[in-house]
């Protein structure tokens, strides 16, 4: 089985980042594909919070290769269910469909809400990403359509503009992750 590590961003994992948020198939649900410059300022942001609060969006690394990132984060926009902390994750393509991103996802869930303790994480997609969505019901977090929402970063009338919402709280985590 592959050796799956969650850890910190180094220099060299900015090629195959910058090159999977150019992949239209990664970005398939973001309103856009990212440039090497917004690459390279996502992995600083990134990095610089996991050495501030020691946690954040981790790289996965499947046997020593970077293969994408999972983690948790803060929202940045104003939403009704604000605070809070939610689950994400992108992988490259070549690691799709090996159950990578859940067991990576696995280890970020049992993180937060033992190392963090914290009483819930949620998670959101655009409405029509049903990979996202099978994955997150897989983690156990339930739909919550009461609060499903128009992501305020995402221009009017845009297809990728409505958004589900999910949510885990730690009474529903099992120990299925270590």
């Amino acid at each position: 089985m592959e050796q799956i590590t969650l850890r910190q961003w180094t220099d060299s994992d900015l090629d195959p980042y910058a090159a999977m948020n150019r992949d239209p198939e990664v970005m398939r649900y973001f309103p856009g594909l990212r440039s090497l410059k917004e690459s390279a300022e996502s992995l600083e942001r990134q990095r610089a919070l996991i050495e501030k609060r020691g946690w954040g969006l981790w790289v996965v690394d499947v046997d020593g290769e970077f293969a994408g990132f999972t983690g948790l984060a803060v929202p940045s926009f104003d939403a009704p269910f604000m605070p809070c902390v939610e689950i994400g994750w992108r992988l490259s393509r070549a690691y799709w469909g090996r159950g990578i991103a859940y067991r990576a996802a696995c280890e970020a869930v049992a993180y937060g809400f033992n190392k963090l303790g914290l009483s819930e994480i949620v998670s959101f997609t655009a409405v029509a990403n049903e990979r996202s969505r099978r994955l997150m019901e897989r983690l156990g977090f339930i739909h919550q359509p009461s609060d499903d929402f128009e992501h305020p970063a995402i221009a009017i009338g845009h297809e990728l503009r409505t958004h589900v919402f999910y949510r885990r709280r730690a009474e529903a985590c099992s120990s299925a992750a270590k």
